[in-house]
């Protein structure tokens, strides 16, 4: 159970938690939510001891195990699935040990507790959760430095969720996922057999991977149960009853004054008016609740184009003589709201450059409407900004010939006010930087709008704000993005990119995602018809079966030296002497040990011999 009592916390000078409390049960999924610069990050490096608390206390079990993806996983030469198999290390100091260790009393110990963490089993867990976030068994034996950043952020993820911390401390673990690898995110949080926390403002996440909302306001920690709609609908409750009891108590204090204002100077009505003031002054203040900023998307309006705006016939792309996707006959029109499926790394991106013609056709025919203007939004125009510029010398840049007053209006049109347009974009957070780009993207009022990711580092406002907008804006809108919620809000057509194919999907997004979820559930052997001889194997499966198999067969023979060894220290005569009867019982229960570790040594043997016969059909 963790608990937080009554802490307190401040950075430069500003408070960030006065007196804060929380308990969370063991195995709770909880969603920290919060307005920006509240103080949620925060909250997890105090959890994490990274800084010291003012006052107060938090506390967790005795050895119980904290952890997060703290930074990327660095560049090397390890492969992926070495990586993640090392982040647990326990399990990699066990195994270094029973390689090591001589003591017959230490190998029992250590093959029980290797057991009780099933390290047996490790390769395929690590395998399983880097196959879910994307990796597939190819790639997972690939080293580290092939990958970007953000991919072998995804690394770091696998680690620490195959490492299962007691308590697992999650900051925005969707930012660097697509939809595939969020949705099965979601799936894996809800059966994580731990305590999780997680800061995120994906709304789906937090209405399907967590049971509990812990909410940072007022520099106090309130935990509500349920998911994220049922929390809003209980802070919308409650904000309406407040500013209802703020609103009368206000009536009555300054009903209460204006008395004392008449009858203070008459000696008849002194004592009242006396007795009035001191009310007024025992009276305890109820604030109504401060409403939170008006978070605004303001895109511009385009000319209506006769349909259709695109249309590919037999349309062929990719990046010099690759063929990334083929055959493609497809139209759009102005009033489409078309959502991409697929998972990374089938083409989503590269439709998206081709549609936007920042990628040539190979092969086929495009045909545009001439006075065609897209817009075009991808999460690394982010990072190209001018860091020493500002939003408003930005703007200048894209609109030299416009004044000053007009390019401030459009900055506030997009949540970017006066101080904003003044600021340096390096000293900006990552959701005004993200106004920004999507202002640059819609300046020129497109017909055709392409985000790619544009909620990551939006707010929960922010990105129904951005629901809010799209649905408004006359254009037509190709969305690619990891949160389900935007999606089904503003998508009415789904096209899924897959094999190098793009085509409609024709059920909705919840079809699609029961069909990831399914997918990426082992399913049953289908038991093979009389007369069909079950098909051989690829030979990787069958290197890594016989791998497999002589791991346990070594297992079991170490296991087995270590029995004789015992065996023949509890045959001595001189052992059951009566003044050495503890010790007999100490060799006798370790004797008891290693003969279950074997007993289980030798069932991890037969099932996978079992598997590597039917491989080899």
């Amino acid at each position: 159970m963790l608990r937080i009592e009554n802490i307190s916390y401040a950075v430069a000078g500003r408070t960030l938690f006065e007196g804060a409390s929380a308990t969370i049960p063991d195995g709770h999924k909880v969603g920290l939510v919060g307005r920006n610069g509240a103080g949620k990050t925060t909250l997890f490096r105090l959890l994490r001891g990274e800084l010291a608390l003012e006052s107060g206390a938090i506390s967790l079990p005795a050895r119980a195990r904290i952890g997060g993806v703290a930074q990327e996983v660095p560049s090397s030469s390890t492969s992926l699935i070495d990586t993640v198999l090392a982040a647990d290390t326990e399990r990699a100091a066990l195994l270094a040990e029973a390689e090591s260790t001589q003591d017959p009393h230490r190998i029992a110990e250590v093959q029980m507790r290797l057991t009780d963490i099933d390290a047996w089993g490790a390769e395929a867990r690590a395998a399983s959760i880097l196959k879910g976030l994307g990796f597939d068994d190819a790639d997972q034996q690939r080293p580290c430095s092939d990958y970007s950043g953000g991919w072998r952020m995804r690394v770091a993820l696998a680690g620490v969720l195959f490492a299962q911390p007691d308590l697992l401390l999650l900051d925005e673990p969707t930012n660097y996922l697509d939809l595939e690898g969020a949705l099965w995110l979601e799936s894996y949080l809800a059966r994580y057999p731990h305590t999780v926390i997680i800061i995120s403002h994906d709304r789906g996440l937090l209405n399907r991977a967590v049971g509990s909302i812990l909410h940072l306001e007022g520099k106090k920690l309130t935990l509500y149960s349920g998911t994220y709609d049922q929390f809003a609908r209980q802070r919308a409750e409650q904000r309406a009853l407040q500013t209802t009891a703020a609103k009368k108590q206000d009536a009555r204090r300054a009903h209460l004054q204006s008395f004392v204002d008449r009858f203070k100077a008459k000696a008849s009505k002194a004592k009242q008016a006396q007795s009035r003031v001191k009310m007024l002054e025992k009276m305890e203040k109820i604030t109504a609740p401060e409403d939170a900023a008006r978070t605004v998307f303001t895109f511009p309006e385009p000319e209506e184009l006769s349909p259709p705006i695109i249309s590919l016939e037999g349309a062929s792309t990719g990046y010099g003589d690759t063929v990334i996707l083929r055959g493609m006959t497809l139209r759009i029109d102005q009033d489409d709201r078309i959502a991409l499926l697929g998972r990374n790394g089938e083409g989503k991106s590269t439709l998206s450059k081709m549609l936007s013609d920042r990628l040539p056709l190979i092969d086929g025919k495009m045909t545009r409407s001439s006075k065609l203007r897209i817009g075009f939004f991808a999460q690394h125009q982010v990072d190209e900004l001018h860091v020493d510029e500002t939003p408003l010398q930005h703007l200048q840049r894209a609109r030299p010939e416009e004044q000053q007053s007009k390019l401030r209006a459009r900055l506030a049109g997009f949540g970017l006010g006066a101080d904003q347009a003044e600021t340096l974009v390096g000293q900006l957070s990552g959701g005004q930087k993200a106004r920004l780009s999507l202002l640059l993207a819609t300046i020129d009022a497109p017909h055709m709008l392409i985000l790619d990711e544009p909620t990551n580092h939006l707010d929960i406002e922010s990105r129904e704000a951005l629901v809010e907008a799209l649905t408004a804006y006359s254009g037509a809108v190709i969305l690619v993005s990891h949160d389900m919620h935007l999606l089904s809000l503003v998508a009415d057509r789904l096209w899924l990119v897959k094999g190098g194919r793009v085509a409609p999907y024709e059920g909705d997004l919840e079809t699609y995602r029961a069909e990831l979820l399914q997918r990426d559930t082992p399913a049953k052997p289908a038991k093979p018809a009389e007369t069909e001889k079950p098909k051989r194997a690829p030979r990787e499966t069958l290197l890594a079966l016989r791998a497999d198999v002589r791991k346990c067969e070594d297992r079991v023979a170490k296991l087995a030296e270590m029995q004789d060894k015992l065996a023949a220290k509890l045959a001595d005569p001189a052992l059951y002497e009566s003044e050495r009867v503890g010790e007999l019982e100490v060799w006798n229960r370790k004797y008891a040990e290693l003969s279950e570790a074997m007993d289980k040594a030798e069932a991890l043997w037969l099932k996978a011999q079992e598997r590597l016969e039917v491989a080899e059909g």
